[in-house]
C-alpha cells in the first residue's frame, strides 16, 4: 500500500513538472503570438494607409481600384500574421499554405464568372475606355454611365431607365464612346434634281452652316457632290461641333434645311432614309441618332 502512495505521488509530481514546463514554454509561445498579432495587426494597417495615399496620387488610378488593391495587400498581410503565428505553436505551415492554395483553387473554379467580372472592372478602371458621365454604347447595352464598379457598371438609358452591365459583357466586345472627343461631325444629305440649280443648293448649305454660331470654324464646313442616283443629285454637308452642341445643331440644322429650301421654291429636298445615301448603323439606329453626353 506504501508502495502505491509513493508511485502516485511520483506520478504527480512528475506530471506537475512536466504541466510546468509546458505552461512556460506555451506562455512564450502565446505572448509571441499576442505580440505578433498585434505588430502584424499594426503594421497591416499602416502598408495599406500607406498603399492608399501612394495610389491615390497616382494620375489616373480610380477611387474604386485605389481601395481594392489596399485591400488585398492589407488581407494578405494578416493572412501571413496568421501563418507566422500558427508557427509559433509548431504548427506545420507547408500544409496550411497548401490548404489555402486549394481552397483558393476551389473558390475561383466556384467564382469564375464573378472573377471576371472582377478582372474586367480592374482593366476598365485602369485603361478608362469610359468615364462617369459619357454616353457609350455596346453591342447589348446604351447608356449614360453612372458608376463604375469591380463587378457590374450602372447606366442610366436615354429614355431614363436603370440598367446594370456586368464588366465582361463590357470589357468583351468594342465600346462606342459618344463623350470622350470633345468635337463631333454631323452630315446632312439633301437630293438635288437634275434640272434644279446644283451651286445654289451647295451655297445654301453653306451659308446655313456658316450661320450657325455652334458650327465650329476649323475644320470648315464643306459641301460635295456625294452621288449621282437615275433622278436626282445627292448632296451633302459635313461640319464639326462640339460634342456638347451636337445633338442640338443636329436637330436644328435638319429643321433649317428643309425651311431654306421650302423658300427657294423647293429646289432640293432632304430625302428619307429609303432614298438616301447608305449610312452607317449603330445598334440597329443610324448614328446621327445618338443623343449627346447626359448630365446626371
Amino acid at each position: 500500500m506504501e508502495q502505491q502512495a509513493n508511485d502516485v505521488l511520483l506520478a504527480t509530481r512528475t506530471a506537475l513538472s512536466q504541466a510546468s514546463a509546458l505552461a512556460v514554454q506555451y506562455s512564450f509561445s502565446i505572448l509571441g503570438a499576442v505580440i505578433l498579432l498585434v505588430v502584424g495587426w499594426t503594421l497591416a494597417g499602416f502598408i495599406s494607409r500607406w498603399a492608399y495615399e501612394g495610389l491615390s496620387r497616382i494620375h489616373g488610378i480610380d477611387e474604386t481600384l485605389a481601395r481594392f488593391f489596399t485591400n488585398v495587400v492589407r488581407y494578405a498581410l494578416l493572412i501571413l500574421v496568421f501563418i507566422t503565428v500558427l508557427g509559433q505553436f509548431g504548427v506545420q505551415t507547408a500544409s496550411i499554405i497548401a490548404a489555402l492554395g486549394a481552397a483558393g483553387l476551389a473558390i475561383g473554379l466556384a467564382l469564375q464568372g464573378t472573377l471576371q467580372n472582377i478582372a474586367a472592372g480592374i482593366m476598365l478602371l485602369v485603361l478608362r475606355p469610359f468615364r462617369v458621365g459619357e454616353y457609350i454604347e455596346t453591342s447589348s447595352v446604351a447608356g449614360t454611365v453612372r458608376e463604375i464598379g469591380l463587378f457590374a457598371t450602372e447606366l442610366r438609358t436615354g429614355d431614363g431607365l436603370y440598367r446594370l452591365a456586368p464588366n465582361s459583357t463590357l470589357w468583351n466586345t468594342p465600346i462606342t464612346n459618344f463623350s470622350r472627343q470633345p468635337t463631333r461631325q454631323h452630315e446632312v444629305k439633301i437630293k438635288v434634281g437634275y434640272e434644279n440649280d446644283l451651286d445654289l443648293a451647295m451655297e445654301t448649305l453653306r451659308g446655313l452652316a456658316k450661320a450657325d454660331s455652334r458650327v465650329l470654324p476649323s475644320p470648315a464646313p464643306s459641301v460635295f457632290v456625294d452621288s449621282l442616283a437615275d433622278s436626282a443629285i445627292f448632296v451633302t454637308l459635313r461640319y464639326w461641333a462640339k460634342t456638347g452642341d451636337w445633338w442640338a445643331v443636329s436637330r436644328d440644322m435638319l429643321k433649317r434645311v428643309k425651311f431654306a429650301f421650302d423658300e427657294k421654291g423647293n429646289p432640293a429636298e432632304v430625302p428619307n432614309s429609303a432614298d438616301a445615301a447608305p449610312t452607317k448603323k449603330s445598334n440597329g439606329r443610324a448614328a446621327a441618332e445618338k443623343p449627346g453626353p447626359t448630365r446626371q
